[in-house]
């Protein structure tokens, strides 16, 4: 079962820059992408406006029959990418899509902003 990180390309950080190429939301996703790109059981997609913005850069993780999550105010670097990926691994691995807050990397701490539960069968 794949557990999917899906990344808001449209987010941008109060320090966004009228007239930059870029989104925040944008670079944020090309990290993740390199970050989760030989990691088994994991895929990054991406999704203009996760409608939080307040807390930009969000993402989601997600899989079928497992918890899921959405985490929010990230900077688009390099180590929050790689923690992004590192729980999403963690998630996948996982047989509810709960883990444990003592393997959770220093970097996706105190980002969460959401748990949905599974959706049911019927």
């Amino acid at each position: 079962m794949t557990t999917w990180i899906t990344v808001c390309n449209t987010c941008k950080r109060d320090t966004w820059q009228e007239g930059t190429e870029t989104t925040d939301g944008e670079r944020l996703a090309a990290l993740v992408e390199d970050a989760a790109r030989d990691l088994g059981g994991v895929s990054v997609r991406q999704h203009s406006c996760l409608m939080g913005c307040a807390a930009a850069c969000n993402v989601t993780i997600q899989a079928a029959d497992k918890l899921c999550y959405t985490l929010g105010k990230f900077d688009a670097t390099p180590e929050v990418a790689e923690a992004i990926a590192q729980y999403a691994q963690l998630h996948a691995q996982s047989e509810t899509g709960q883990v444990p807050y003592r393997t959770w990397p220093a970097e996706v701490k105190g980002h969460f902003v959401t748990r949905h539960p599974p959706l049911p069968d019927s």
